[in-house]
C-alpha cells in the first residue's frame, strides 16, 4: 500500500462540554494501523489498533474501529484498554450537508497532499458517553462531522469550526504545494439563519491578513475574520506521509471571535467559548 491516511472528525457539543472523536486509518511502508483519538476540554486519549480492526461500508459514512462504530445515525462506543475506558451511544438527527463539496474544482486536482470534506455542517445529538468515569451528556445538543484524506497535513495551516444558535461555520487556510509552487488555499463556509455562504480560493477568496492568532478572508464583498481569543490546546497526532508522527495542538473548546460582513453590513459578530481552533502558523 502507498502512504495514505483517512480520518473523520465527529464533534459533539453541549452547553457544558465538548467532545471530538477521530476514527482513522493510516498506511505506510513500515506498517498499517487504525486509531481512535478522543479530545475533550481537558484531555486527549489516543488508542491504536491493527489495520485489520478498521472496517468501512461501501456507501455513505459508516466506519468502525475495533468494533466502535461511527455513522450518519450516530456513534456507539465500547472500549476497554489499560488506562482508558469509554462506553455509550449517541444518536444523530438529520445531517445538514453543504450545497456542494467544500473542495470545489480542486477535488479534481491529482496528487494533493490533503483533501477535506464536510459531511454535516450541523445536526442534533442525543445520548451520552462515559470516558474514564466522566459522563458526557449530549441530549438536545449539537454535532458536526468532517473528514480528511491524503498523505500529509499542510505544513502550515489554520482550521477553526464553531457551532452556535444561528448555525455553524468552518474555515481552513493552508499552504498548498502545487508542483514547483506553493499558494495559500482557502476553504470554508458560514451557515447562518438557514443560508449558506461559501468561501474558497476557487470563488476568489484570499487571506489578506494572517497573524497574532487571527485570520481575515476577503472574497468580493464578503469579509470574514476568525480570531483565537483564548487557547485551550492539547496535543494531537497528525499525518506525515501517511504515518501519524506529527504533533499538532488543537483547542477542541476554546474562546474565539468571528466577524462576517457583506458590503460593510455586519451579519455575524460572535464570541464563543465553544469554538474549535488549530493555529499551525
Amino acid at each position: 500500500m502507498r502512504n495514505y491516511f483517512c480520518g473523520w472528525y465527529f464533534k459533539m457539543q453541549s452547553d457544558e462540554k465538548t467532545l471530538a472523536i477521530i476514527p482513522s486509518y493510516h498506511t505506510t511502508a513500515s506498517g498499517n494501523h487504525s486509531s481512535l483519538q478522543f479530545i475533550t476540554d481537558h484531555h486527549v486519549w489516543v488508542v491504536e489498533y491493527p489495520f485489520e480492526d478498521f472496517h468501512q461500508e461501501k456507501k455513505g459514512l459508516d466506519v468502525s474501529v475495533h468494533g466502535n462504530r461511527f455513522s450518519e445515525q450516530g456513534v456507539r462506543i465500547d472500549l476497554h484498554e489499560p488506562g482508558f475506558e469509554a462506553t455509550g451511544e449517541l444518536h444523530f438527527g438529520p445531517w445538514t450537508g453543504l450545497k456542494s463539496t467544500i473542495m470545489g474544482p480542486f477535488r479534481f486536482v491529482p496528487f494533493m497532499e490533503c483533501r477535506h470534506g464536510v459531511w454535516s455542517a450541523f445536526h442534533e445529538v442525543n445520548g451520552s458517553l462515559t470516558l474514564n468515569g466522566e459522563v458526557f451528556d449530549f441530549d438536545h445538543s449539537k454535532g458536526y462531522v468532517e473528514g480528511d484524506r491524503g498523505y500529509s497535513f499542510p505544513s502550515t495551516y489554520i482550521w477553526t469550526q464553531c457551532l452556535f444558535d444561528r448555525g455553524s461555520l468552518m474555515l481552513s487556510v493552508a499552504d498548498i504545494p502545487f508542483g514547483l509552487f506553493h499558494f495559500t488555499g482557502v476553504i470554508g463556509f458560514i451557515h447562518l439563519d438557514g443560508k449558506e455562504y461559501r468561501l474558497g480560493t476557487y470563488c476568489g477568496a484570499k487571506a489578506v491578513e494572517i497573524g497574532d492568532n487571527s485570520c481575515t478572508i476577503r472574497q468580493g464583498k464578503m469579509e470574514f475574520t476568525a480570531q483565537l481569543v483564548q487557547s485551550n490546546a492539547h496535543p494531537l497526532k497528525a499525518p506525515v506521509n501517511g504515518a501519524m508522527t506529527r504533533t499538532i495542538r488543537e483547542s477542541a473548546s476554546c474562546t474565539a471571535r468571528y466577524q462576517f460582513s457583506i458590503g460593510g453590513e455586519r451579519l455575524l459578530d460572535l464570541e464563543s467559548d465553544n469554538a474549535s481552533f488549530e493555529f499551525e502558523y
